[in-house]
């Protein structure tokens, strides 16, 4: 996984073919995005620190906005 943009990760979790899962365990938290049963992108929020993370080509899941 590499780091994306935070308007690519939004794309990804807005379209309608992708579904989401959100864990929280103390501080951390973590939004995983999957396609079928693929994960292709996620986000990890750690208290203040915000990162977004997808698959080598996750572009190719993105809609054109």
């Amino acid at each position: 996984m590499k780091l994306i943009m935070k308007t690519e990760f939004d794309n990804l979790k807005n379209n309608n073919a992708h579904s989401y899962q959100s864990d929280s365990n103390g501080d951390k938290q973590v939004l995983k995005i999957y396609y079928q049963e693929t994960l292709i992108a996620k986000k990890i929020k750690l208290k203040k620190s915000i990162r977004y993370f997808a698959i080598e080509d996750y572009s190719s899941y993105l809609t054109d906005e």
